[in-house]
């Protein structure tokens, strides 16, 4: 079956025309995310939700980077993959003893081709992992969303968003939390 849309790590959160994915409960499909292969052909699933999944996922880097291999490897050319984790400097991230892993864009960076290629070329240090793994990841967007405290101080005009970015950059809590489109590239 292709055209599958997918809700992996769903919990109690299913979400119709998507087939809900955990290994708890009891989702459309009942799957632990770090055994592999998952159950899904090549190239068969066209979008995927990750909503606050990833930062409890691959623990062990290599469980991680095959976590990272399936995912490119059911999903089809131009899918799109919507992540949302906590922003590692946020207590949300820090207070939750299952959150093992951090995930951010610079991180999902090292998984696109043709930004491993630039840094190779420009004799930088960045782990070209999309090489290395044979995946290719292109981020279209990414937003921050900020803790409401200072969401508040922004609507406000007590802060500008210069501002802000310079405070998410020496403050824990600033940002609550990260979302991030992406797109498969095959």
């Amino acid at each position: 079956m292709d055209n599958l849309k997918l809700n992996l790590g769903c919990g109690e959160n299913r979400v119709q025309g998507y087939i809900n994915v955990d290994k708890y409960g009891s989702p459309d499909v009942l799957h632990d995310l770090e055994i592999f292969p998952w159950p899904w052909d090549d190239s068969s699933v066209i979008e995927v939700r990750l909503n606050h999944v990833l930062e409890h996922l691959g623990q062990i880097t290599s469980v991680y980077l095959g976590i990272l291999k399936e995912l490119y490897r059911i999903c089809a050319a131009n899918a799109t993959i919507n992540i949302a984790v906590p922003h590692p400097r946020h207590d949300d991230f820090m207070g939750d003893p299952t959150h093992v892993r951090v995930v951010t864009p610079q991180g999902i960076d090292l998984l696109s081709k043709s930004k491993n290629r630039e840094w190779i070329k420009g004799g930088y240090a960045n782990s070209p992992l999309g090489l290395y793994l044979d995946v290719d990841f292109e981020i279209v967007q990414v937003n921050y969303n900020l803790d409401p405290v200072w969401l508040e101080k922004l609507k406000k005009g007590e802060i500008s968003e210069a501002q802000v970015d310079q405070a998410s950059r020496n403050f824990n809590n600033v940002v609550k939390e990260i979302r991030m489109i992406v797109r498969v590239v095959k």
